[in-house]
């Protein structure tokens, strides 16, 4: 199994200065020493062996954690924390993360993953990607790896060198520099609309789009409450409830159910599929579930 997954509640505590440093109103809320607890999430679709996705795995959560805390370590004489672009922060510290781990890992040369990692609190979601979303055929990406005197080959798709069909990745020692691991960072806002996160490997992707996928993982979650309401409301008492330290149910049989339907559609690569429930009253419980082939 080449694919790995990472869940972990209450990773680190995000000051608010860090979602609502743009100049964003925070009703008297002191931006410096208001925290707010966050979780990390992440999916790592393995090639070449296991050994980069399960080091990702182990130790990016606690990398990016370091970052953040350096982060904070830079701006601490900052008069006036309203004025700092948030984005950009997180931005620096998830590619100092990145490229710290993909420096770190100890693998043979061919292997690699990409990484699909999510940050969540009650206001955010921050997202990074590194891998498939980045094509080789990507004119700013076919720029920058010719530029570097690489080569993009047509070969059962475009192909950095022939060989690997993303530009972007941690590992793949063998392809660098051409291959790099700067991720793509997304800060987005919450809306009380948002019903679920969904990350997953590219053998999810490959054969569902995002409507359908999201629109199944909903409809998959609403049928586990409704066929399950005291089982539900056992769970919304427990004493982890809302924390992120708590399996949900829910979560696993829509991350399950994804997985079966990828298979049922074709897909015919591994599987790795995590769940986030993001309704008030269920949010932070996570599962993911993995479906080799």
């Amino acid at each position: 199994m080449e694919d790995a997954a990472a869940v972990v509640p209450r990773f680190y505590r995000v000051p608010l200065w860090m979602v609502a440093g743009d100049g964003a109103a925070v009703d008297g809320l002191d931006r410096a020493s208001f925290r707010l607890p966050a979780h990390f999430f992440a999916v790592y679709d393995g090639h070449g062996g296991a050994q980069v996705a399960d080091y990702c795995r182990d130790k990016l959560h606690a990398a990016l954690a370091e970052e953040l805390r350096a982060a904070e370590d830079r701006v601490g004489g900052c008069d006036d924390l309203s004025s700092l672009d948030s984005k950009k922060q997180w931005e620096k510290a998830f590619v100092d993360c990145f490229c710290r781990v993909d420096a770190e890992v100890e693998a043979p040369d061919s292997a690699g993953s990409t990484a699909v990692a999510a940050v969540l609190c009650s206001s955010h979601i921050i997202v990074s990607n590194c891998g498939d979303s980045r094509a080789p055929n990507r004119e700013d990406e076919y720029a920058r790896i010719e530029a570097l005197g690489g080569k993009v080959i047509q070969w059962n798709g475009y192909r950095v060198l022939g060989v690997l069909a993303m530009s972007r990745s941690i590992g793949d020692r063998y392809l660098k520099p051409y291959i790099i691991p700067v991720p793509e960072v997304t800060v987005v806002a919450r809306a009380r609309e948002d019903e679920c996160l969904i990350l997953a490997s590219d053998g999810l992707w490959d054969v569902l789009s995002n409507e359908e996928v999201c629109d199944a993982a909903r409809k998959r979650i609403l049928l586990w409450h409704k066929k399950n309401a005291t089982a539900a409301s056992s769970i919304s008492r427990g004493g982890s409830g809302g924390d992120g330290g708590s399996s949900d149910p829910a979560a696993q049989a829509a991350a399950e159910y994804l997985s079966k339907l990828a298979l049922q559609k074709g897909s015919k690569d591994n599987i790795t599929v995590l769940v986030v429930d993001l309704k008030a009253h269920r949010k932070f419980r996570s599962k993911t579930d993995n479906n080799n082939r």
